[in-house]
């Protein structure tokens, strides 16, 4: 089993999940009374229905094309596909930063069938978000609301609508299976807060909206778990609540300024607690520190000798972080996401240490993650 992301045709598919809410607020259409009943449909039926009769302008096809070149450097345009959220009516759009990332050209084509260029204005790695903008009248752009993926509960209906194989504006219905899930982005951090659905999701629909009955986006697709590349009922989005945080950098700076503390660590567990003879249980074991990094100046240590665990080879002897702001610290995925969540870089924060035995708080200041 694997987890894929949907992302251009060249590469591994990489497949949607369910969809980023809009910095749009537009009420008008949700507040109008949609005509949905008909002979035998259920309410269950009229909902979705509805949802998409409102929900569907908004929503995008995105094309995008990279350049590969043969044994001759011949030109070799490659085609991806995937959706986008209108988040207002300056024609901004969300999307998943894998579904643009390594575009040469991106087009956009909008409910009424026009095809537009569009610019890519921030990317998000961390995230897997990006945000895209086209230039055309405000009457063609239909932005979506945004929900709260605070207040989900497992269970609820949930709605997806995008692109998958190209077959545009596709409706799908499931439910919020889980919420609270951990998605390692391509950058290699942890996407926190993933929701779960198994409303059926393609390649395609990445970067398309998970909405709920309210016709909110709730989640932005991202990936599904498949042994083969298509939908087998999972399915995960980033959380609306997240974008909905980020989307202004994204705008305003064309990217996200995460914190970095320039370390590289071993999570410890009880069995390398034990290999190790650690005085502690839970904790990071620091193993290298970037050179000029933010903890390498505040004298933070990292390992000093490697020694043989098993069929791992380890570096041991460096500083043990056991808490951060009074907070124990159970892995780096954890630390990160505290310091994602609650700092941001030019921060001061207090780091406790074990070394040779003996307990430390020191001092750092956060630095800003480099670019990739």
């Amino acid at each position: 089993m694997s987890i894929y992301r949907c992302i251009r045709v060249r590469r591994v598919v990489f497949a949607a999940l369910a969809a980023v809410g809009c910095l749009a607020i537009r009420t008008d259409a949700w507040a109008e009374k949609t005509q949905t009943e008909g002979p035998g449909l259920s309410p269950e039926e009229q909902i979705v229905i509805s949802v998409y009769k409102h929900a569907s302008p908004g929503v995008v096809h995105i094309t995008s094309t990279a350049l590969a070149y043969d044994v001759f450097f011949n030109p070799i345009p490659q085609k991806g596909a995937g959706s986008g959220v209108v988040v207002d009516d300056r024609g901004y759009i969300l999307t998943n930063n894998h579904v643009v990332e390594e575009a040469d050209s991106l087009e956009v084509t909008l409910p009424d069938k026009s095809k537009v260029p569009a610019k890519l204005i921030g990317r998000d790695p961390s995230n897997d978000l990006a945000v895209i903008k086209i230039s055309v009248p405000k009457e063609k752009l239909f932005p979506l609301k945004m929900g709260n993926s605070d207040a989900l509960q497992v269970g609820q209906m949930a709605i997806a609508i995008g692109n998958p194989f190209g077959l545009d504006r596709t409706v799908t219905r499931g439910v919020v299976s889980s919420v609270g899930r951990t998605l390692r982005s391509e950058s290699g951090r942890q996407i926190r807060g993933v929701i779960q659905t198994d409303a059926p999701i393609n390649p395609g629909n990445s970067g398309g909206p998970l909405l709920n009955s309210r016709g909110e986006v709730i989640g932005i697709n991202s990936a599904i778990y498949t042994p083969s590349g298509g939908s087998v009922g999972i399915g995960f989005a980033v959380p609306v609540n997240t974008a909905k945080r980020l989307l202004p950098q994204l705008i305003a700076k064309g990217r996200v300024s995460h914190p970095w503390l320039g370390i590289a660590g071993l999570d410890i567990t009880p069995e390398l607690a034990d290999a190790l003879k650690l005085p502690v249980r839970e904790g990071i074991v620091v193993v290298q520190v970037a050179p000029k990094g933010p903890v390498q100046r505040a004298g933070i240590k990292g390992a000093i000798r490697r020694v043989r665990v098993g069929n791992v080879v380890v570096g041991v002897g460096g500083d043990i972080i056991v808490a951060v702001e009074g907070r124990k610290v159970t892995s780096i995925d954890d630390l990160t996401a505290f310091l994602d969540a609650e700092r941001k870089a030019g921060d001061q924060i207090r780091i406790e240490v074990l070394r040779g035995g003996k307990s430390l708080t020191v001092s750092v200041r956060l630095g800003e993650l480099p670019e990739a």
